[in-house]
């Protein structure tokens, strides 16, 4: 009996010992980025973007009706800043726009504090060619030993991209109501 406590233990701090070899050898640097064409120019799609008041009517986050959300800073544009609490599907955390080149780019911190605590830099980029503009919304992150760990059993690029695409595909609906 004592031989087969062993023998299990053994086993599983190997296997651990290769989850985390696994681990090792993931990027430490995770990109995410969707792009999609829409029929307006840059000028009419970027206030949608730099305020965040604007957000609720395309943000695919706001899946928590009961959502407490607050803004602060500037009231859009660089140091513009909002934050929210909600369930367990919209977490806690809070995003701050660090630098704007409107009506072309867009740069923000995200700091998510629940269910993960994680900091990454999110970017939008709206690029004009003819009567349409491409926008593309993109998000880097630094992996943590943790994170990696969870990346070898969920496709992070295929949920937060799933995600953007949502987001994007509403922005594209709104502005070219």
């Amino acid at each position: 009996m004592l031989n087969i406590v062993i023998l299990t233990v053994v086993a599983i701090a190997v296997a651990i010992a290769i989850l985390f070899i696994c681990a090792s050898t993931k990027p430490d640097i995770f990109h995410v980025e969707r792009s999609i064409d829409i029929q307006a120019p840059p000028e009419r799609i970027f206030p949608f973007i730099n305020d965040f008041h604007q957000w609720d009517a395309w943000t695919p986050y706001n899946k928590d009706p009961g959502m407490q959300k607050s803004y602060s800073g500037s009231d859009s544009g660089k140091g513009a800043h909002y934050a929210w609490t909600g369930n367990k599907e919209v977490g806690q955390g809070e995003i701050t726009i660090t630098d704007t080149t409107p009506p072309n780019q867009l740069v923000f911190d995200l700091h998510m504090i629940k269910p993960f605590e994680g900091r990454n830099v999110a970017t939008f980029s709206l690029i004009e060619s003819g009567d349409s503009t491409k926008v593309t919304w993109g998000l880097d992150d630094k992996h943590t030993l943790k994170l990696k760990v969870i990346t070898l059993f969920l496709n992070l690029d295929q949920v937060i991209g799933k995600d953007f695409e949502v987001g994007l595909t509403r922005l594209k609906a709104l502005v070219e109501k």
